[in-house]
């Protein structure tokens, strides 16, 4: 059995940490797919995602050193090139330069490395600019019941060592189906899995919601602010209760307690970097931890996002680690760690530059 597990990102220590690494991580994750060599064949089943920045792409997980990145993969073309080195190393390339050097490709387990992550639904009444899961094909939708989530927690269990499940849906037949499916699914994970830890991002507008996932069995739960400010939010979020969400936020600390709390911030939408400082500092008064994710534009959300908020520019590797290095401080400041979330996207750690276990 493959112990992805005992190499998490959240066994790392701030003594390991790496600067030049942390660069390169930074521009891995922002830049484009990754060339597969002709004939070059994946050891373990590729992921394809229906959530996150990743979502609609065939997806492999990156490791170097203490640090991984999920990339899109493709055979025809890439910003990166993985190379096949003359021992049998894997290689990135970068414009013909080497990159990194000795990449090893690691499983993901459902969606991301060393966690049994589920989309519920991709499709979703809201019409978030920058979320690329509904503007997926019909074909992307699968069959999620009770029966198949176990199911596949089970496959997985038989071939990776995991201790954490959690899950995320758009809204679909309203706010209070989709929580009650959600909740459904997390008491029967509880049930068939006790000691499994299990986080939830969900859309809720009312602490019945909150109350509902707790007692089902959930630890940790995502809320997402998903913009800095008010008026990016009412651009890019338009259908959604940014008021709400707060309430939401406040409420979820007294339920799941501080640490087991987070709150997407994307950043990228023409916001400056003192409106990000001033929504960590907001979320951490009241002891919910920011994740911090820079926007990806891509072929499926480019057109939405470009009505909404115009022309937008890819954040540079520098603001990636500069954002990174003060969400660390503004979080150290209030007592809170993003080591205290065992699940969803701090856990993964593919994605973002994750403070306390990256920087």
């Amino acid at each position: 059995m493959d112990t992805i597990k005992e190499q998490s990102v959240a066994d790392n220590t701030a003594d390991a940490i790496d600067m030049e690494m942390v660069e390169k991580k930074a521009v891995l994750s922002m830049g484009g797919p990754v060339r597969l060599p002709e004939g070059f064949e994946i050891p373990f089943k590729v992921s394809h995602s229906t959530a996150g920045p990743g979502a609609g792409f065939d997806t492999v997980a990156i490791r170097f050193g203490r640090y991984r990145v999920k990339k899109p993969i493709s055979y025809d073309s890439g910003e990166f090139d993985l190379v096949v080195d003359g021992d049998g190393t894997l290689s990135l390339f970068k414009d013909g330069d080497l990159f990194l050097k000795g990449v090893e490709l690691i499983p993901v387990i459902r969606h991301c490395p060393g966690q049994a992550f589920f989309n519920i639904d991709p499709r979703c009444e809201y019409r978030c600019a920058f979320c690329s899961s509904p503007r997926l094909g019909a074909d992307e939708v699968k069959e999620m019941s009770e029966a198949r989530v176990l199911e596949l927690i089970g496959e997985s269990l038989s071939l990776y060592s995991f201790d954490s499940v959690s899950f995320t849906s758009g809204v679909v037949g309203g706010v209070d189906a989709t929580v009650e499916r959600m909740a459904g699914l997390v008491r029967a994970v509880r049930r068939e899995y006790p000691g499994i830890r299990i986080g939830v991002e969900p859309y809720v507008s009312s602490e019945s919601h909150l109350r509902l996932l707790k007692d089902a069995g959930a630890d940790e739960i995502k809320l997402n602010l998903q913009c800095a400010t008010d008026e990016i939010f009412g651009r890019v979020c338009p259908d959604l209760d940014r008021g709400n969400i707060w309430r939401m936020l406040e409420a979820a600390v007294g339920i799941f307690g501080r640490g087991n709390v987070t709150s997407n911030v994307i950043y990228g939408f023409g916001e400056t970097d003192q409106d990000v400082y001033d929504v960590m500092e907001r979320l951490c008064g009241i002891g919910v931890i920011p994740g911090l994710r820079a926007l990806r534009i891509n072929g499926i959300n480019r057109q939405s996002l470009e009505e909404s908020m115009g022309r937008l520019e890819k954040a540079s590797s520098d603001r990636i680690i500069a954002l990174a290095r003060k969400q660390k401080e503004v979080m150290a400041r209030h007592s809170l760690d993003t080591r205290t979330s065992r699940t969803m996207c701090l856990e993964c750690g593919c994605c973002d530059i994750v403070p306390f276990r990256d920087i």
